[in-house]
């Protein structure tokens, strides 16, 4: 291939780049049409045939394929590969009164031949599959696949079976993630049915304060997506099954209930989504504390930084943390 110096970046000779405003080290190969607002990152790499509208911003280290169109209002984060013959759609509903502004997070890969809607956001190390159709938003580090797009697993997550995730040997067992643990219930079946029992503090390790369940959730839903700070949970799936992604900050596991004699533990700061509910799912959880808006974790970037600073030796004085109100301590 033969390229032309332009600036610290690298235009084929027969591209097509109007904007200046281009990182070093990027390459822009044959018959691509850069607009003159875009922004693109440094160390990129553009495949022939692309389309970079005017109101498109892409951050650095991306990877986009031949044949791609990148239409106004796409936001594309570091380290994202985009496949060959992506379309982010442009077809803005005449209703929307301003531009709707496609997201791509840091760290995402999109399949072949995917189309984005309009508007829709794809969360951090997400994987969007060859000839989906994201039409809704895909949360951080899930796997959607299919015509409309629907969560099939998440990325690290390992999946533990039913069956697996059910003590036989010990009443309680440990999962790679940190404090998280399977319990198995007392379970007791005869002619007259079955009969599934725990008790606070010794099947349930914690006094609950309060309890809710989750139903009637669409399958290509998800829940939680968050975690708390103080609170502890103990989750059972008392009828039909769904799968709990459980999080650390450093390990995730894909834990799948199907029984209600088998329950989980998540500590406080545990990030936990559940998905890939059954039509007939109802997930029982059991709560420490009442509910409080502040104890939420909603933001996954600001969940990892406060492990990474309770990971860290002490630097401040007792005084300096607890004055820190978002101190995990305070």
């Amino acid at each position: 291939m033969q390229s032309v110096a332009r600036m610290r970046f690298e235009v084929h000779e027969k591209a097509l780049c109007e904007s200046s405003n281009v990182g070093s080290g990027t390459r822009i190969g044959a018959f691509s049409h850069v607009r003159p607002g875009a922004v693109v990152g440094q160390s990129c790499v553009i495949g022939d045939q692309t389309f970079v509208s005017d109101d498109v911003v892409i951050g650095d280290h991306v990877r986009i394929g031949s044949g791609v169109h990148l239409s106004d209002g796409v936001r594309i984060e570091s380290e994202v590969s985009v496949g060959a013959n992506v379309v982010f759609s442009a077809d803005t509903p005449p209703d929307a009164g301003k531009l709707l502004v496609t997201r791509v997070g840091r760290g995402a890969t999109l399949g072949s031949n995917a189309t984005l809607l309009p508007g829709v956001s794809v969360g951090q190390n997400a994987r969007v599959g060859a000839g989906a159709v994201v039409m809704a938003d895909v949360p951080m580090n899930a796997i959607v696949t299919g015509n409309p797009a629907r969560i099939s697993g998440y990325v690290g997550g390992e999946l533990v079976a039913a069956e697996a995730a059910r003590p036989t040997d010990d009443k309680v067992s440990a999962t790679r993630v940190k404090g998280v643990t399977l319990h198995r219930m007392r379970m007791f079946q005869d002619l007259r049915g079955s009969l599934s029992a725990g008790e606070f503090e010794r099947d349930v390790p914690f006094p609950a304060q309060r309890y809710f369940l989750v139903y009637d959730v669409p399958s290509e839903e998800v829940r939680g997506a968050h975690a708390h700070r103080r609170c502890e949970q103990f989750l059972v799936c008392i009828r039909g099954s769904c799968s709990v992604i459980v999080d650390d900050g450093h390990e995730r596991q894909d834990i799948h209930l199907a029984s209600p004699a088998v329950g989980v533990y998540l500590p406080p700061m545990t990030w936990s989504t559940q998905h890939r509910y059954s039509a007939d799912a109802i997930l029982l959880v059991f709560a420490s504390h009442f509910y409080d808006a502040g104890d939420y974790i909603r933001e996954y970037e600001r969940f990892l930084s406060l492990i990474r600073r309770s990971d860290e030796p002490a630097a401040r004085s007792p005084q300096e943390s607890a004055e820190d109100p978002e101190c995990l301590d305070a």
